[in-house]
Formats: C-alpha cells, structure tokens, sequence
C-alpha cells in the first residue's frame, strides 16, 4: 500500500504536467475549456496546483488531450510496454496510426494494395513527408510524375495538387509525416551523389 506522503507527491505534480501537456499541444485554457466544460479559472488552478485534481476534471482532461488518464497523474509503467496499433482501412488501403496524441505533427504507416495506381489529384492545407519502406511509390505532384524506390524520402506542401499510389507492379508500403501548413521536416542527412 502506498503511504500518504507519495500519493500526495504523485498529486503534487499532476498540475505541471497539465500544463506540459496542454503547453507541448499549443492548446490554450480557453480552448481547452470549452473541449471539457471545466471552466479556464478552474483548469488554470490546478495546473498551477492551487486546486486537488479530481477524477471528475482528470477524466475529461484525459479525454480532451487523448491520453491515458495514468500519463496525467504519473502512475508508474507497468505490465506489456508494446504498443497496440489498430489498422484502418481507408479508401482501400491499411492505415496505422503511428502517433496518438493530437499534434502538429501526424505519423502514419500505409499499405498500399497493387490496384491503386490511377492518380486522383487532390489538394488540403499541410505538408507531407513520406518515406518508402518497400515497394514502387507513384508519387504525383504539380505536374510531376516520380517513382519512388525503398529508402527514397519525399516531401511536399499539400496545397499544390497531388496523389500518391502503387506503381501498379505490386503493394507499396511507406511511413508518412503529417503537419499542419507552415510545418516542415527536417531530415539531417547525407545527399547521394
């Protein structure tokens, strides 16, 4: 059994990490206010550890921000430490989600059968980088038309019309980034030459 001291320590630190958390995610009182019904002057509290957090403010902040409730107190890890990714199938093709937290920055693994290999252009705020694990990626955007090989990287601003499929001569699979406009990847590495 946990003594009294350790609980109210554990308890002691739930605020800095709210505010870590809401801070980390660009998400402000406001907002995340209006994402829980608990009000800014009550949020701000117990992030500045004014107020004892309650299961009834962490369980709606745990749901606000999607993580665990045991990441907002700080309970120990413990047990299987895998992680458990549930493929999507979208549009026909396996989808996993790589990142579950909601961020500037979305990782995602894709699956992309043979027969999805005639371009549909279509164009959204962000930008996307995307590296090729196995497999021939088309990759059209603008008007280029580029074949992409396992370990070749690619990057591009989603406002321009674009699309991105097999080849046609069998499955591709790709790791892909994911931001908002404005954000970029940054890849510290070598050119070939």
């Amino acid at each position: 059994m946990q003594q009294p001291s350790v609980i109210n320590d554990t308890l002691a630190q739930v605020g800095a990490r709210l505010k870590s958390i809401r801070t980390r995610r660009g998400v402000t009182l406001a907002a995340l206010a209006k994402a829980t019904g608990i009000s800014k002057s009550t949020l701000s509290r117990l992030e500045s550890g004014q107020r004892r957090p309650s299961l009834e403010l962490l369980l709606p902040l745990a749901q606000a921000h999607q993580v665990p409730l045991d990441e907002l107190v700080g309970a120990p890890q413990v047990g299987d430490p895998r992680i458990r990714l549930s493929p999507r199938l979208r549009n026909g093709r396996t989808v996993i989600p790589l990142t579950t937290n909601p961020g500037p920055i979305q990782a995602w693994k894709m699956i992309i059968p043979a027969d999805q290999s005639n371009p549909d252009l279509c164009t959204h705020e962000g930008y996307e980088w995307m590296y090729v694990l196995s497999g021939r990626l088309r990759l059209v955007v603008a008007d280029r038309d580029l074949t992409l090989g396992p370990g070749e990287a690619a990057e591009f601003d989603t406002r321009l019309p674009h699309w991105f499929g097999s080849t046609g001569s069998g499955p591709v699979e790709l790791l892909s980034l994911f931001g908002r406009q404005g954000e970029r990847m940054h890849v510290r590495a070598r050119p070939r030459h």
